[in-house]
């Protein structure tokens, strides 16, 4: 889910940004520090809108620097357990697919797939159902719910995600499934 973060620090402005402009240089430096970072509590930071507060700057001795409380928003992405979200697989490998939910990839398990038995073809790339013959591939579009999330400081968060519910798939599946469903209510 993206949502804009209140997030309050200590900003170090060196000397030598002392003669721009105080608030264009406590950005400047939120978002080269901020921006593309992920954080457990708060996501992955896509990018430091504005500054709201800054208080008046402290020079520690031995120094030069001034150190500023600052309050700031940030755009942020942080997936939420159970969220239903739209994606495009990106790579098809033999244990499933990678989905690609804005600023990160999630894995649909070969097992989350569908409830069909799956099998992949590693010369086209491709994951297929025994059964229904249904096909999934990169560029497809999807609709899955995240099941798991493992964030941590590094930058590669693990999000797991399903898409063997009701509703979940394919979007060509999806559609598929709703004109059945339109000529069986239409008898």
């Amino acid at each position: 889910m993206y949502k804009i973060a209140k997030i309050k620090d200590t900003v170090r402005v060196p000397p030598e940004k002392f003669d721009e402009p105080r608030e264009e240089a406590i950005l400047d430096i939120l978002r080269k520090n901020y921006e593309g970072v992920t954080d457990e509590d708060v996501g992955v930071i896509l990018s430091i809108t504005d500054v709201e507060n800054y208080e008046v700057g402290k020079v520690i001795m031995g120094d030069g620097a001034s150190y500023h409380e600052t309050v700031f928003n940030a755009l942020v992405y942080k997936p939420e357990l159970h969220e239903v979200i739209l994606g495009e697989v990106v790579e098809i490998v033999r244990f499933g697919a990678f989905v690609r939910l804005g600023p990160m990839d999630g894995l649909v398990h070969v097992s989350q797939v569908t409830d069909d038995y799956i099998s992949y073809d590693d010369r086209k790339g491709v994951l297929t159902g025994k059964e229904t013959h249904r096909k999934l591939k990169e560029g497809d579009k999807v609709r899955a719910r995240i099941v798991s999330i493992g964030m941590g400081p590094s930058k590669r968060a693990k999000i797991g995600l399903t898409m063997r519910q009701p509703g979940l798939g394919n979007l060509e599946w999806i559609e598929e499934e709703r004109k059945k469903e339109e000529v069986v209510s239409s008898d």
